[in-house]
Order: structure tokens, then C-alpha cells, then sequence
């Protein structure tokens, strides 16, 4: 490998394009319109543009991708996470086009990557495993179905895919048709799959995962593990490694069931193995995230091993760099730093980041995808950077934690920062006992964080492409709207573009969109008769579906229509009494 083109955006193509730059590649990124100047862009050796606003036209679009590197010459590729890194059909399409994907064989990604067959490998191989369907639901009626029969609380998830979109926990059978709808709508958005199983809920659980590194001969590295239980929507916001106060027997049956269920698909590349750990000491196979994770520097740190650079190793065919399991020297912890407001439910919170300070010192890591002047882009993730902090033990972790935490500042858009300075002082999560669940940020501390400012409007700078010829032949030139419209002022003879008009005040009987983003579902037709807090609509921001619900009672009249895309604030319909 000389040239790796890196399929992906934001915070992990500037992680892989450090990786190369330490390892002697060249770095390709690719952009979307509105990422043309995004900090993986000006980090990387080479970029060219995919075209297109949205995550169909750009980052998941295969066949423009595998145009791009053969313009590029590109010859191997990594997927990042998300988007098309568990997508067998992109692994397949790359290797078939002479290159080298940099993570796991296609076969491994279907067997591994499909969770209702990975469930079936971890039952062969006698993993620990909560009831579930062994097969892809057809239809709401059969997620109810589940439900009535298994009982709840149940979880439905994309079949496809990860980190969290595409998964739904139902607590009451009334929700559950609606939640597998949710789910499906949000795994076609993520992974560009809709197909979704069920299994039965732990409740209460706590979200453990274990890093692995396979050779693709059956040789399978156990890395390290983690702990991931503090997530919001079903998505991590904090992790931790190794897992603190995890039994030394539930740390053996993890440990064994990742390295058999990888080995026996001779796994390839680097991936994790999830579990969740029941109060009454529960263990139960979860999923394969058959790629690299976003919490994968807290094992880098605390094992010695550099995930990404592994990678590259077990690409190339030059094996594992070590074959035992390392023994985690010190703890991390990592902070992911997302454009969201945990005040108002952990809502997206997209748009201009006017200054950023980042913290320094002993034992902290900046992983960023985002500098001060660039934009949280509304169409794609919220992550804005990772804080990982490491430590001899956990309390040192911990202590530094909160000094990085003052340390960081970020003005312009909603972060999560409050949520995590209350974290590491809340007794649930510093105590000697681990107290807190996947569930418990909304079950428990949600009441304690308080609203952020509304990010300011801020329009996206998508490209505007225009025609010019270059020595006789003809050339496309993307240029920001903004200099485009100050070239046609020009030429009509004006000083200056004309300033656009203020937005009218919203009247008081108008309903609000809760997030930037596209409303992507009508929940009540036009004309139909609301109580206050109905759910009447669903807007999708940043890969994550928000329900609008009604403020008062009243009869609802749309203004926008299903599709389109909608501003925070701004009327979306009007309830009038």
C-alpha cells in the first residue's frame, strides 16, 4: 500500500490520516460540498470532492467513491466508521476493483456485520445470549408479535450497522410498531439498510465490549476491554478501559467468546465484541462491530497498542505486531465531545464553531475533527472531538478528567461539556462501585442539566458548480455560493450583494422545529385535533430522529411538507385553538 483514499469525514479521517502520515502513506480525503474546507481535507496530503449535500449523494455513494480512487490511484481503502465501514457490498466492490480495503473480508462483514447471523456464531460457539429473533423482522406486526410473546422491555436494532442508529428500546407494547419504524427510517439514513431484528432488554444493563485484532488465519488478538455504559439514545458518550469493576470470571467469558466468535470466521482487521451485564450479573452477546470503534484510544493508551497502525499491518499481510494479549497499564477515559444540548434532551445542536480551546498537560489526547471557525454540519454526525484522559488508576484518570474538562471551551453551538463536568463529580460514576446503565443518563440525570443558547443560524456553505474552459476544454469549478454571488454583483455593476431579508418572528400559535435537519415524518394530518404533548411529527438531525411534540392544544396546519429540510426554531406548523 502507497496510497490510502479514507471513506469518511470528521474526526476519524483525521485520525486515519495522522496514522498515515506516521506510517509513510499518502492521505486521500474525500468531501461532501459542505465539507470542501473541513479540517480532515486541509490535514490530508491529497482530497477530492464526491459531490452532493447529503450522506447518499457523498459518503455512501460506492460508485463515486471507487471513481475517486482511480482518479486518485489510489490503491487501498479504509472506511472509517460509520457509514460504509460494516457494508460488505463497499469491502467487495473495493477488493473487486484491485484495491485493498483496510478492515475485514466481505464474508466476514456479512456473517459478523448481519446481527441476526452473528447471533447464531456466538450460539455455536457457546456465547452467552438473551432470546432474540434468528432472522430479520418482516414487519411491525411481527416486532409486536416478539414483544407479547418474550415480554418487555425489548430492543429492536439494525441488522446492519452500529453505533447506535437504528436502535430502539420499547418499553410498552402500545410503542413498539412505532419504534420499529423509527428504527428502520434511522438504519436506511446510517448504513443505507433498513433491516432490523428484537431481542429481549436486560434491564438495567451495563454496555462492556472487548477489542480484538485478527490475522484472517484464525489467529485473534484480545486487545483489551472497556466499559461504555454511559450513552444517550442508545450512543456512547463517555468509555472507559480497562472495564472497572468488572468480575474477574464475567472478564474471562467475554474475553473467550470475542476471540471464538472472531476466530471462527477468521476474522480480519480490527473489531470489537459487545456484551451487556445484567444487575444480577447477566452476560449476554450483543453485537460485532466489525470495524474500528470511536472509543478505540482508550485501549490504544492503555495497552501500547496503535489500533490504526495495526490495522495497516494485518492489511498489507505482514500479520499481528504481538500475539498475547497485553496486559492495561493505567485507565483512560474517553469524552466525546458532540454539538448537542443535554439540557434539551441531548438535541442536535448544528452550525458555526466561533472558538475552540482545546486542553493540554500530562496524560491528555485531543482526537479532533473540528477547528474554531468550522461547522458542526447538520447533515452528518455531531462529533465535534474526543478527550481522552489516562491515568496510573482510575481516581488519577478521573482527577485529570475534570482539569481537562475546565480546560476546554468551545462557543457557537450546544455541547455536551456540562454534561460530562457533571459526570465526573456524580457519585454514581466516581464511586467505588459502578452505578451507572446504558439507561441512566435519561432515566436519572437528565432532571440535572440545565439548557444551553440555541446555536445561531448559520447557512451551510454548500458549493455552487459552475462551467469555465481552460485552454479549450471545459471545466467544472465548485465555488461557495457567497463568491459566486458577489462575481454576478459585480458584473451586473452593483457594490454589494443585496443582504437577505430578516425572518418574520414566528406567530405565537407556531410549532417550532426542535432541530436543523429534514422533517421526515407526519405523525397527524392537516387539520386533526391535538393535545399538549402529542407527538405530531419526526424531524431526523445528524443521523438521529427527534419527535416534535404539539406545545398547546389545538388543530394543526402544516407549512412544511414531509422531505424538506427545516431550521431550529423555526415554524414548522400552527396549532390554533
Amino acid at each position: 500500500m502507497q496510497r490510502i483514499l479514507i471513506a469518511n469525514r470528521g474526526e476519524i479521517a483525521v485520525r486515519v490520516a495522522r496514522a498515515c502520515a506516521d506510517a509513510g502513506y499518502t492521505s486521500i480525503a474525500v468531501y461532501a460540498d459542505q465539507d470542501a474546507d473541513a479540517m480532515h481535507v486541509r490535514l490530508a496530503d491529497e482530497a477530492y470532492a464526491l459531490g452532493g449535500t447529503t450522506p447518499a449523494d457523498s459518503y455512501l455513494n460506492i460508485d463515486r467513491l471507487l471513481e475517486v480512487a482511480r482518479e486518485a490511484g489510489a490503491d487501498a481503502v479504509h472506511p472509517g466508521y460509520g457509514f460504509l465501514s460494516e457494508n460488505a457490498a463497499f469491502a467487495r466492490a473495493v477488493e473487486d476493483a484491485g484495491l485493498t480495503f483496510i478492515g475485514p473480508t466481505p464474508e466476514s462483514i456479512d456473517q459478523l456485520g448481519d446481527k441476526v447471523t452473528a447471533r447464531q456464531i456466538a450460539t455455536s460457539v457457546g456465547a452467552p445470549l438473551v432470546p432474540g429473533t434468528d432472522k430479520p423482522l418482516e414487519s411491525a406486526d411481527e416486532a409486536i408479535a416478539f414483544a407479547r410473546e418474550a415480554g418487555l422491555p425489548v430492543a429492536i436494532k439494525a441488522a446492519y450497522g452500529g453505533g447506535g442508529r437504528g436502535l430502539k428500546v420499547v418499553r410498552r407494547l402500545d410503542e413498539v410498531g412505532d419504534a420499529f419504524e423509527s428504527a428502520t427510517r434511522e438504519a436506511v439514513t446510517a448504513f443505507g439498510r433498513g433491516e432490523c431484528y428484537i431481542e429481549r432488554f436486560l434491564d438495567r444493563p451495563r454496555h462492556v465490549e472487548v477489542q480484538v485484532v485478527g490475522d484472517g488465519a484464525g489467529r485473534v488478538l484480545v486487545v483489551g476491554d472497556r466499559d461504555c455504559s454511559l450513552q444517550r439514545r442508545n450512543q456512547k458518550l463517555v468509555e472507559e478501559s480497562p472495564a472497572p469493576d468488572l468480575p474477574a470470571d464475567a472478564r474471562e467469558r467475554i474475553h473467550t467468546a470475542a476471540r471464538e466468535i472472531c476466530g471462527a470466521v477468521n476474522y480480519r482487521g480490527a473489531g470489537t465484541v459487545e456484551f451487556l451485564l445484567g444487575e444480577d450479573g447477566t452476560v449476554s452477546f450483543l453485537e460485532v462491530n466489525t470495524r474500528l470503534q470511536v472509543e478505540h484510544p482508550v485501549t490504544e493508551l492503555t495497552s501500547g497498542v496503535d489500533l490504526v497502525l495495526e490495522q495497516f499491518r494485518v492489511a498489507e499481510g505482514r500479520g499481528l505486531s504481538r500475539t498475547d494479549t497485553p496486559e492495561p497499564v493505567g485507565h483512560a477515559i474517553e469524552f466525546r465531545i458532540n454539538a448537542e444540548d443535554p439540557g434539551r434532551g441531548f438535541l442536535p445542536s448544528p452550525g458555526a464553531v466561533e472558538h475552540l480551546h482545546q486542553p493540554g498537560g500530562p496524560g491528555v489526547r485531543w482526537d479532533g475533527g473540528v477547528e474554531s471557525g468550522d461547522r458542526v454540519e447538520g447533515a452528518f454526525d455531531s462529533m465535534i472531538a474526543k478527550l481522552i484522559v489516562v491515568g496510573d488508576d482510575r481516581a488519577t484518570a478521573l482527577a485529570r478528567s475534570r482539569r481537562a474538562l475546565r480546560e476546554t471551551t468551545i462557543d457557537g453551538v450546544a455541547t455536551v461539556l456540562p454534561f460530562h463536568r457533571v459526570v465526573v463529580e456524580h457519585p454514581a460514576f466516581v464511586g467505588e462501585r459502578l452505578g451507572v446503565y446504558t439507561q441512566w443518563i435519561e432515566t436519572e440525570l437528565l432532571p440535572e442539566l440545565e439548557a444551553q443558547p440555541r446555536a445561531k443560524a448559520a447557512p451551510a456553505p454548500a458549493l455552487r458548480r459552475v462551467f469555465i474552459e481552460v485552454d479549450g476544454r471545459r471545466v467544472e469549478l465548485g465555488l461557495p455560493p457567497e463568491l459566486l454571488g458577489s462575481l454576478r454583483a459585480a458584473d451586473a455593476g452593483a457594490s454589494d450583494p443585496a443582504a437577505a431579508p430578516e425572518a418574520p418572528a414566528p406567530h405565537e400559535d407556531a410549532l417550532l422545529a426542535p432541530v436543523s435537519g429534514t422533517l421526515v415524518r407526519r405523525l397527524v394530518a392537516e387539520g386533526t385535533q391535538v393535545a399538549e404533548g402529542d407527538a405530531v411529527a419526526v424531524c431526523e438531525a445528524m443521523k438521529m430522529e427527534t419527535q416534535v411534540l404539539a406545545e398547546r392544544a389545538g388543530t394543526i396546519a402544516w407549512l412544511v411538507e414531509e422531505g424538506a429540510a427545516v431550521t431550529v426554531d423555526a415554524p414548522i406548523a400552527r396549532v390554533t385553538e
